[in-house]
């Protein structure tokens, strides 16, 4: 059963009359009355808010790029429309329609709609709740946003796939060379193999194998940035800890914008199942963890810009607000900011490794990856706690799982409750002190093997596979800074009172949190010295904005 069966009135809430009068205090602007047939709302219209109905229905459609249309339910008196994006003043996707006695209701832009989360606790949570549950429906049945045209398992199809997923929003995937899937659209427009897939964004507008920046400018997942704006707090990463800052930053009052490159969740959102989190017994994803914060980030007024990528900190403009700039030419100043950009994965030294890399090798295990080695023989290399969740995650969806670690066993850096599921999995062959220095196959076939050496004996075999997920680690993801700030010998960002900031200019010592740079902070798998958790990271994240607004209050930043 679809969540719409099966939680109907928490997606659908009807508002008492008391809710309702609290609901009009935050309207954004004076009741409107639509005739019978009315557009009250369309895809993709940026800045579109969220219609509290008063007299008569909203009929609304789920519609995709391709005009498919697919009613999902009628909104009556009391009840409202919108989803996630309405949090953000961002466009629908779907489109709304006066019923046939017209309608009658109040609009709600994207502050007012978190004016009144914040401001009425009953009648935020409804609203919230039924925002999210309305987005997870939209995802499920893929019918919504954007629809990908292409063929099954190729390189620049799953890359795209992977990058609505971990952003959350809706697709339907067509393959193009089937009848009943995309070939008729392929022919009609002329497209060739090589400029496949193809992104149809909601508002019609088709792509060719598009970028993940092309694709999120289309799609409106990308927000226009205001040069303008001098932002309390600028946080690079938006991984479990930069999140964490935006939460409370935001929830106190700061003007906060988050930047990251390519989705919010960072290494955290690609772990389909953390076990050892506070308060989840029962575990809970890396991505439903990121993609809460990711909506409670929104709700106190958070401008989230993804996928939006730093390319260097400006560290020569004194006096000023700080000035992030942006791969694609634009900048971003704040009067602070917050190192949280993570670590970068690994590679391994095999040859011909960036064949293969997104042609059989993975970083990451998503159900993306999970569907196309469904069934067959994959190998795993890496003995840490991600490697673990992912092991676990895989080995029930395929034949065989070759998990590789370079030392004698997982005892070391795996945690118990991990090595002992994975030691029940019967499909699960560990080879330890063991590394695979060879691939096998080429780019037009993908992978097809793997060879594998006994770092004992120097035997080696050949592993006959199509997939192989990779997870040795990550060096962190700071060389942006441009010797902006200090780092130690393996490039982790330095913080903490051994600074002595501006060579005495300011007369303190850097805050915890601080680096040598007045106003740049680090927090999370960056900064040099910090545990490797999420949680940790968390709590870094919680714990810097309490620093931050010591160092806003201090007379050596820019007023804003």
């Amino acid at each position: 059963m679809s969540i719409i069966d099966t939680r109907r009135e928490q997606m659908f809430p009807v508002l008492d009359a008391a809710q309702v009068e609290t609901a009009k205090r935050f309207a954004s602007g004076p009741e409107q009355v639509f005739a019978p047939g009315d557009a009250v709302f369309d895809v993709s219209k940026p800045n579109a808010p969220a219609w509290l109905v008063l007299k008569g229905a909203i009929e609304v459609v789920r519609r995709d790029g391709l005009a498919r249309e697919v009613a999902i339910t009628t909104h009556h008196a009391g009840q409202f429309s919108g989803e996630v994006n309405q949090l953000a003043g961002r466009g629908y996707l779907a489109t709304g329609r006066a019923g046939p006695e017209g309608c009658t209701a109040l609009p709600f832009d994207g502050p007012h709609v978190r004016a009144l989360m914040v401001g009425s606790a009953d009648v935020g949570e409804i609203m919230m709740r039924a925002f999210i549950l309305r987005r997870v429906g939209l995802i499920e049945e893929g019918g919504a946003g954007s629809v990908l045209v292409g063929n099954p398992g190729t390189p620049d199809l799953v890359r795209l796939q992977g990058f609505l997923r971990r952003n959350g929003y809706p697709y339907a995937v067509l393959d193009a060379s089937a009848e009943e899937g995309g070939r008729a659209l392929v022919e009609r427009l002329g497209i060739l193999p090589e400029e496949l897939p193809l992104l149809v964004c909601s508002n019609g507008t088709v792509l060719k194998r598009p970028t993940d920046s092309e694709a999120g400018i289309c799609l409106g997942i990308t927000p226009e940035l205001d040069p303008q704006i001098v932002y309390d707090v600028a946080v690079v990463g938006a991984g479990p800890a930069g999140l964490a800052t935006a939460v409370y930053a935001g929830s106190e009052g700061l003007s906060v914008i988050v930047l990251d490159q390519r989705a919010f969740g960072g290494q955290a959102g690609a772990s389909m199942r953390i076990e050892n989190y506070l308060g989840f017994p029962t575990g809970i994803s890396g991505m439903a963890l990121a993609g809460r914060a990711f909506n409670q980030a929104l709700k106190f007024g958070v401008e989230i810009a993804i996928p939006l990528e730093v390319a260097r900190l400006d560290c020569g403009n004194s006096g000023g607000p700080l000035r992030l700039e942006l791969d694609n030419g634009a900048v971003v100043r704040a009067r602070t900011v917050v190192v949280a950009s993570g670590a970068r994965y690994r590679r391994p030294p095999i040859p011909n490794l960036s064949i293969f890399e997104g042609a059989g090798i993975s970083y990451w295990a998503s159900p993306v990856e999970a569907k196309l080695c469904e069934g067959e023989e994959v190998a795993l290399i890496g003995g840490g706690n991600s490697a673990g969740q992912a092991a676990v995650y895989l080995a029930p969806k395929v034949k065989q799982l070759h998990l590789v670690v370079r030392g004698e066993g997982l005892e070391v850096s795996m945690s118990r409750y991990l090595i002992d599921r994975i030691r029940a999995l019967p499909n699960v062959e560990l080879h330890t002190k063991t590394e695979i220095v060879g691939l096998e196959g080429d780019q037009a076939t993908g992978l097809t093997g793997a060879v594998f050496r006994d770092r004992t004996t120097g035997a080696t075999h050949t592993c006959p596979l199509r997939h192989l997920f990779l997870f040795i680690g990550a060096d962190p993801n700071a060389s942006w800074l441009d010797d902006c700030v200090a780092v130690d010998e393996k490039g982790f960002v330095v913080t903490g009172a051994a600074f002595v900031q501006g060579n005495g200019a300011i007369g303190r010592a850097a805050l915890p949190l601080e680096t040598n740079r007045p106003g740049v902070f680090a927090i999370g798998d960056v900064r040099a010295g910090s545990t490797k958790r999420v949680a940790a990271a968390v709590g870094e994240g919680a714990a810097v904005v309490a620093q931050i607004h010591s160092a806003l209050a201090s007379e050596s930043l820019p007023a804003r």
